[in-house]
């Protein structure tokens, strides 16, 4: 169970890099500001949730896999 915590977490890390190097945004000149926009205007950044969720994952594995 706690390698599938650890595989969930790196599939979202993964997933949230490719997001925010790929998504477009509204505006803005380079990815950085459009992204920024994104998060203030739309509550939202391409990438920015799946990215943390996977560090979050990661991070609750290791706290669980020294508990144990």
């Amino acid at each position: 169970m706690l390698f599938i915590l650890f595989i969930f977490g790196i599939v979202l890390v993964v997933w949230g890099i490719y997001r925010m190097r790929t998504d477009d945004g509204l505006f803005g000149k380079n990815r950085k500001n459009k992204n920024i926009f994104n998060l203030l205007l739309m509550g939202e950044a391409s990438g920015l949730g799946q990215f943390l969720s996977g560090i979050l994952c990661i991070i609750i594995g290791i706290v669980v896999f020294i508990v144990n």
